[in-house]
């Protein structure tokens, strides 16, 4: 059976989590140890413990998750971009250079959080995809408990911060349910994007605490700044109520997501620094990691990736595009080790430093190539002819509010260094392979050491679990646990030194119907996703797997593949049956081939204004595609001005929004840089709405063969304004990718000068309306 474990696993890290149920907060109500009488006097007085406790002296816990950050970004790993502070925990750690993830966000988050691999927890794809068979719903099973559950009964304080990206999108509206989101999966509290979000707005975000909508900030800060001051004022508040109860920190900000935006004052730390070109960088960086001891010695640089321009290639003009690129994303890096070192500095200032555990993973999968061969702005890629027309251009703005940018897939290539690809890219090192830190003054002997053990995101949960003498329950808010599938590397944390067994021998890959095997060092690849393969395996790639002995090929260079057969035959059939034990099958190979977009099964929305005047409607799923209707019933006059609908975001935007009385319909596609002309369109009404109540409405007619876009303007009723905004202008802007549905306002950028965001609707909105119509 697909899921066998359940019934007949073993939980892989022994006695730790194999231990008696921990009393915990979600117990039966405990048995009355005294005796009642009709009289106090008569009756013997006794108090129960109804919450777990701490053992005494059990240390705080700190995961900080980055995100998109290739093995060879950071100077802990041989990078060149500098982050200080993880150089400290570093030097005052161990740094484990064989620690793998799955290759993709949401799968990496659902497999490290639970211990689990990322099909048994139900997160085989991506958390917007909801495919019809039990490895891939994107709904974590409840008797998957995390970390922070498993933490929480053993008496800590647990709080979120940043980006979740485990909560089912279906679940990630303002209805719920909200039993998946951090607050009801042993969170404490939460601070930080939408729990479904991939990723949002550094200047702009739409944020969260616990399950409600924070408040837009008024200071202008940045999301990590805000992310980190919630981090500091928990611990602060925990420890002044209760100083001897330890707490856990999940910290996962989102860096370097796009959109790698930053103040220029972070980014022109970096001016200059990459002038030399990715080559360059892949040659340095590949030379302080031979120097440092962080890949073996005679370890030679990977077959360049067929898609990759050469620098020398290149006009000056390009490169300096291309040079700005790296140095935002520097910058917006940069920052985040800054913000994660005042972490570290006031756990320090309180005296808690020596008794913490902090895991730093530098990457919850690879670098990107997601930019493509030019790099984006929002986020559409550039073409050749809008990324090189620059006349004038102000690079300096690249990172500000009004860009959403990230560098091109030569930079993900470079900073994946020394492997081959890039994030999604399962059977491959530059998919899977990132940097871990281990810090915990009280426990680690090597200070500075490295750890070669292969070690996987799966495995950080059962060595948190054994470092800090944690049990396991067996039944954790009435859901019997699975087993847990990480081993334990808590020997390789205390060990003195590097020899240390290697305990995880053997671990599947697998994303979008490409899949890898590693065992006993040996790992065979299988390639069989079309899209990648189109735009960048090589010519012969194919479906022909490839062998790797990677104990003395540390980076994937000698493809052994036809001189073993055997070993791939053997390697298959281990994939083989981990495929039917954690739920791999079936495979989907390619994301169109499969029921990946919610359906909503409400094909007419009725949105109700609240007292503030504005609502926002996250995650408006089953519009992918389709044509659809927005309107309003709005009590106005004939000068009102103000949005009626608008999202504003981190792909195509637009905005319905009365101009003196006048509905409007403004377009923008992203792709180009501050002064420079935008793509923006716009249709008028020929008349103002009249005063008083009147209906206002938007037809957006998709044609799904043609790609033609079309916008029809109604005042009650009657046609006012037409136009065409061509081809290409898909329906994605109102997907579950995109941001949040707004009604009533604007928030974030302006993106027309009709008005400054967030332009409040000046009038009333009775109520709003949208309408998803079927394909055409």
């Amino acid at each position: 059976m697909i899921y066998e474990k359940i019934l007949k696993g073993i939980l892989s890290v022994g006695a730790v989590v194999s231990a008696a149920p921990a009393m915990g907060q979600y117990s039966p109500t405990p048995e009355f140890p005294g005796k009642i009488g009709k009289t106090v006097p008569e009756s013997q007085i006794a108090y129960p413990q109804y919450n777990p406790v701490a053992t005494p002296g059990s240390p705080n816990v700190v995961w900080i998750l980055l995100d998109d950050v290739g093995f060879g970004a950071t100077t802990p790993f041989g990078g060149l971009i500098p982050t200080p502070t993880f150089d400290y925990l570093a030097q005052n750690g161990l740094r484990f250079n064989n620690f793998h993830t799955t290759s993709i966000s949401a799968p990496t988050r659902a497999a490290l959080l639970t211990g689990r691999n990322h099909h048994s927890s139900h997160t085989g794809l991506f958390n917007i995809t909801t495919e019809g068979a039990p490895g891939y719903d994107s709904y974590i099973p409840c008797e998957n408990g995390n970390i922070a559950e498993v933490l929480q009964e053993n008496g800590y304080s647990t709080f979120a911060i940043g980006k979740y990206n485990a909560t089912n999108v279906a679940d990630a509206g303002n209805g719920g349910p909200f039993n998946r989101w951090p607050t009801n999966r042993g969170f404490d509290h939460y601070f930080g994007y939408n729990p479904a979000a991939a990723c949002d707005d550094q200047w702009h975000p739409f944020l969260y605490r616990d399950t409600q909508r924070e408040p837009d900030d008024s200071l202008g800060l940045p999301a990590i700044t805000r992310f980190t001051n919630e981090a500091l004022q928990y611990i602060a508040d925990q420890k002044t109520a209760a100083p001897q109860k330890p707490f856990f920190l999940y910290f996962a900000p989102g860096t370097a997501h796009y959109p790698h935006q930053c103040s220029p004052e972070w980014a022109n730390k970096f001016k200059g620094k990459f002038d030399m070109g990715w080559e360059e960088y892949s040659k340095q960086v590949l030379a302080n990691q031979i120097k440092m001891g962080i890949v073996p010695k005679g370890t030679k640089l990977p077959i360049r990736n067929k898609e990759m321009e050469e620098w020398k290639n290149l006009t000056d003009q390009e490169r300096k595009i291309y040079a700005r690129q790296m140095e935002v994303y520097a910058g917006f890096l940069a920052q985040a080790d800054y913000e994660i070192g005042r972490i570290v500095d006031f756990i320090r200032e309180i005296g808690q430093l020596d008794n913490t555990i902090i895991m730093l993973a530098i990457g919850d999968n690879g670098a990107t190539s997601e930019g493509g061969k030019f790099g984006k702005i929002k986020p559409e890629r550039w073409t050749k002819e809008v990324a090189l027309r620059v006349e004038g251009m102000n690079l300096d703005k690249l990172g500000s509010a009004d860009t959403y940018p990230f560098y091109n897939e030569a930079w993900g290539a470079a900073c994946n260094t020394p492997f081959r690809y890039y994030k999604m890219f399962a059977d491959y090192e530059g998919g899977t392979h990132n940097g871990l830190i281990a810090f915990y003054p009280k426990g680690i002997k090597e200070k500075g050491g490295i750890r070669t053990q292969y070690t996987h995101c799966i495995d950080v949960y059962p060595t948190t679990v054994e470092l800090t003498g944690a049990k396991v329950p067996e039944v954790i808010s009435g859901y019997k646990q699975n087993p847990v599938e990480g081993i334990s590397f808590a020997q390789s944390v205390l060990s003195a030194d590097n020899n240390v067994e290697e305990k995880h021998t053997s671990q599947y890959y697998e994303l979008l119907g490409t899949y890898a095997y590693y065992k006993d060092g040996w790992k065979a690849q299988f390639p069989n996703d079309i899209v990648a393969k189109e735009r960048y395996r090589d010519e012969n790639y194919d479906s022909i797997p490839h062998l790797y002995n990677l104990k003395e090929d540390f980076n994937e260079n000698k493809d052994l593949a036809k001189k073993y057969p055997e070993k791939v035959a053997e390697l298959k059939a281990e994939f083989e049956k981990d495929a039917w034990k954690y739920g791999i099958y079936p495979l989907f190979t390619n994301q169109t081939n499969a029921q990946r977009v919610f359906k909503n099964d409400r094909s007419h929305i009725e949105v109700f204004i609240g007292p503030k005047g504005y609502a926002e409607y996250p995650y408006l799923i089953g519009m992918d595609g389709h044509s659809f209707s927005l309107s309003a019933d709005i009590e106005a006059n004939p000068n009102t001005n103000g949005v009626l609908f608008s999202i504003n975001g981190n792909a195509n935007s637009f905005s319905l929004y009365l101009k003196d009385g006048v509905p409007t319909y403004c377009f923008k596609r992203y792709f180009d840089l501050p002064n420079f002309p935008q793509a923006i369109q716009k249709i008028k009404a020929d008349r103002k709405v009249p005063e008083g109540k009147s209906n206002v409405k938007m037809d957006f007619n998709f044609n799904l063969q043609t790609y033609d876009c079309d916008v029809v303007l109604y005042i009650n009723g009657e046609k006012v304004g037409a136009g065409s905004i061509g081809k290409g202008a898909v329906t994605s802007f109102m997907s579950i990718l995109g941001p949040q549905l707004q009604i009533g306002r604007s928030y974030g950028v302006s993106f027309t000068d009709d008005y400054q965001s967030p332009n409040l609707f000046g009038g009333k909105i009775k109520r709003a309306y949208i309408d998803i119509k079927p394909f055409m």
